[in-house]
């Protein structure tokens, strides 16, 4: 039995997810506001419609780590993803422990900008319908970024508000919850994917500029910038891996859900932005992307097909797919420190599970009331510290570690097997760096996340010394599987 497992007789997650709940829940965490609010971004940071490249290899990066998930995640099928994973890889008495705390304390900070990011891009582009939400509001600074309460700001936090409300209810019901949002999502993308293309210009979507495709410095560094945003925008592939303890039968659930939604959403995008392309002139895209019409692009485009009632219905159900995946997100990563606490590495209070719901209640809360105040912050600052936060302490450790665990321990039972290894896991790890030092801000974010990997450090050897367990103490912890 797994050490992250209640004990006989108390509260148990229960395994009720099948592929089909597991991959609707991968895609509205996917789905959220950011494709329709950075197509513009994109553009704009590679000069013209040869941005297409940046969701390629986004989505090339996105199939790469999936694999790692994937194999990861079938064999290490418990609740808190990278939680379990960082701590058996390097593990579990030693250096794996501290990889494992310092992901769940990043994940304090990481897991509430994901969604306080979607929550803030959701209120930005209901201002499409409601000018009043972007009064200027009470301003100030923290940490060196401005912080405001407005009518955007007012409007996230309550989004993010509600979402906890309706997550507290068993799995089941989160689940029929979950089908709803998802059916509202692809009513979405469906009309706005089908007007595209049956009012597209070809010729709009093959006007490359004359420099379109030199590898130059320029070049380099707005596919960069592109890859971010694009990055980003595919996150979200891997939430059933945090819901491991709540999957049926996950050594083929979890890598079959987590590969089919990357490949789903990636068509779904490519389709998306050739559709709006062939709509609005690139050039068009690339002025508005410095502007707040960035934020209203597929409405923009609804309006000029169909009029002034279609810019409204399209905002309005852009709205419904952002608040799917603060849902999602919500409900994903509320399951990680309950996994750590349950392990004993973390602190204890969010190993509670509620005695009706059956649901880690504490760290849903906990995550949520973190997320209401970053609603307060830009959405720019909220994605650049949370990309650049993600990939220094998760991503990079995991795919680097998923080649350190086949080399140490080739004998392991592994359910699914990367294909193509290690090409996948080598991709993975060299892509993540390129997207970090491609930045033009990135020692600015790099700081960001080494005060929050040594302030976990620091809270880990106090709690180690406390507790006499490693690196204070030469007795071997119990081994968290037997």
């Amino acid at each position: 039995m797994s050490s992250t497992e209640p004990q006989s007789g108390a509260p148990r997650l229960a395994r009720e997810l099948t592929v089909k709940d597991a991959t609707v829940l991968n895609m509205i965490d996917m789905i959220g506001v950011g494709p329709f609010i950075t197509l513009p971004l994109v553009v704009g940071a590679m000069g013209g419609p040869q941005a297409m490249l940046g969701w390629v290899l986004g989505a090339l990066l996105a199939v790469c780590d999936g694999l790692v998930w994937a194999e990861l995640g079938a064999a290490f099928p418990g609740a808190g993803g990278s939680y379990q994973y960082l701590s058996r890889i390097y593990g579990p008495s030693k250096w794996g422990r501290l990889f494992a705390f310092l992901f769940v304390w990043q994940i304090s900070f990481s897991a509430p900008l994901s969604i306080a990011s979607g929550a803030v891009g959701v209120s930005q582009y209901a201002a499409y319908l409601f000018p009043a939400l972007e009064s200027s509001g009470a301003a100030g600074t923290f940490w060196g970024s401005r912080i405001a309460i407005n009518g955007i700001s007012l409007l996230a936090i309550g989004l993010v508000l509600f979402s906890v409300l309706l997550l507290m209810r068993g799995i089941r019901a989160v689940s029929k919850i979950s089908w709803v949002l998802w059916a509202g999502v692809m009513a979405t993308l469906a009309w706005v994917i089908f007007s595209g293309f049956t009012h597209v210009g070809t010729h709009q979507i093959f006007a490359f500029p004359p420099d379109a495709f030199a590898l130059n410095h320029k070049f380099f560094r707005g596919l960069g910038s592109a890859l971010i945003f694009a990055t980003y925008d595919y996150w979200g592939y891997y939430n059933v891996c945090f819901l491991g303890g709540e999957v049926k039968d996950p050594e083929r659930t979890i890598p079959r859900s987590l590969l089919l939604s990357i490949v789903l959403v990636g068509i779904i995008y490519m389709a998306l932005n050739l559709s709006v392309v062939g709509v609005l002139p690139w050039k068009e895209l690339q002025s508005i992307a410095a502007t707040n019409l960035r934020f209203y692009t597929v409405s923009t485009v609804m309006q000029r097909i169909y009029g002034n009632w279609a810019g409204s219905a399209v905002t309005l159900l852009v709205i419904w797919t952002g608040f799917a995946s603060i849902f999602s997100l919500l409900l994903g990563y509320s399951r990680v420190p309950y996994a750590a606490a349950l392990d004993g590495n973390y602190f204890k209070r969010f190993a509670a599970i509620h005695p009706r719901y059956h649901i880690p209640h504490v760290a849903l809360l906990s995550l949520g009331f973190t997320a209401a105040f970053f609603c307060l912050f830009r959405l720019r600052d909220l994605i650049a510290a949370l990309v650049v936060i993600r990939v220094c302490l998760q991503f990079l450790l995991q795919g680097v570690g998923l080649i350190f665990l086949r080399a140490r321990h080739p004998e392991a039972p592994r359910p699914f097997r990367m294909w193509l290894y290690p090409l996948p896991a080598l991709l993975s790890v060299v892509g993540f760096t390129f997207l970090l030092v491609s930045r033009e801000n990135f020692s600015r974010e790099i700081k960001i996340a080494s005060i929050i990997a040594v302030s976990g450090a620091i809270i880990f050897l106090v709690r180690g010394w406390k507790q006499r367990t490693w690196p204070f103490t030469i007795e071997p912890l119990e081994a968290t599987s037997h």
